[in-house]
């Protein structure tokens, strides 16, 4: 059936649940380890244009990225309980709305970079964008692709080194690799709700890769996230409240494990929710760990 001619009004509505602006949850997940590589990388002090363009590019480019996760999954999403109403999915908007929309949305991304003129910046931010783009076909062949998602969300952090410095040493990798562990983490928390639905459709999923194992592995995630990020405080000589954020961000976890251990869908989602705290503790203690007074 022919769906009735929208509104103004409401298409733009329809843009923005497409884009997930009613759903703020991926931009802070994307902006955390943003926000990690920009710190360590100007050792607290951030240019303030530079922030402010990785700021607005994380909200340009996770916007694009959900249409583009929107458009690939458009044949899968009628067949999911959490995701047939959205708007691809139902019909309220186009296959070739949606792809124009996800064009607009990231070239004004790349725009935003273009006055800091620095060629490793725009280099690195081709291959980010492709990341994003590709990310959601992922879903067909990995059986892992919360590790994928995980690079292409910590992009933002050889990014934001190359942006002040001009390189990307060894320590930003080591920084990226804390954000794929804590993304297959909570990917995997996400993906048990919808592990019922997955497996009739047949998407590949981590949460159906680990199986029974499904919460051991998120666990170990956690933990190896927060050893790699023990590791980057070591090297960079941060003080003690670093330590702290971290531990905060271990107690985050460990109240995940209460959630996720009888795999309630509900439950898991909530996890999968409250990870924001999590990259919010150890961003605190990073702020922190460059304060004099804390010497």
């Amino acid at each position: 059936m022919t769906q009735p001619a929208l509104t103004l009004k409401q298409r733009l509505t329809e843009y923005e649940k497409l884009m997930r602006l009613d759903k703020p949850i991926g931009i802070l997940l994307l902006a955390w380890p943003t926000l990690w590589g920009l710190w360590l990388s100007s050792t607290g002090h951030p240019d303030i244009i530079v922030l402010w363009v990785f700021v607005m590019g994380v909200v340009l480019m996770r916007s694009a990225g959900c249409v583009v996760n929107d458009y690939a999954d458009r044949h899968f999403d009628p067949h999911v309980e959490r995701t047939k109403n959205r708007p691809l999915a139902a019909g309220r908007v186009s296959e070739k709305e949606a792809l124009i929309l996800a064009g607009v949305l990231a070239l004004l991304a790349f725009l935003l970079i273009l006055p800091l003129k620095n060629l490793l910046l725009i280099e690195l931010s081709v291959a980010a964008a492709f990341l994003a783009a590709s990310y959601p076909y992922t879903k067909r062949f990995l059986a892992i692709p919360q590790a994928y998602l995980g690079i292409a969300f910590g992009f933002g952090i050889p990014m934001a080194y190359a942006a002040h410095l001009d390189s990307v040493p060894a320590i930003a990798w080591v920084l990226m690799a804390a954000n794929v562990f804590w993304a297959i983490a909570y990917d995997t928390e996400y993906a048990m709700v919808d592990r019922a639905d997955d497996l009739k459709i047949g998407i590949k999923t981590s949460a159906i890769t680990f199986g029974r194992h499904d919460i051991t592995a998120i666990m170990l995630c956690y933990a190896i996230t927060l050893a790699l990020l023990v590791y980057v405080g070591w090297k960079l000589h941060l003080y003690w409240p670093y330590y702290l954020g971290l531990a905060a961000a271990a107690g985050v976890a460990a109240y995940h494990y209460t959630l996720i251990r009888l795999r309630q869908p509900a439950k898991c989602f909530k996890a999968f929710l409250h990870n924001n705290w999590f990259g919010a503790a150890v961003f605190a203690g990073m702020i922190a760990g460059f304060m004099p007074r804390f010497q």
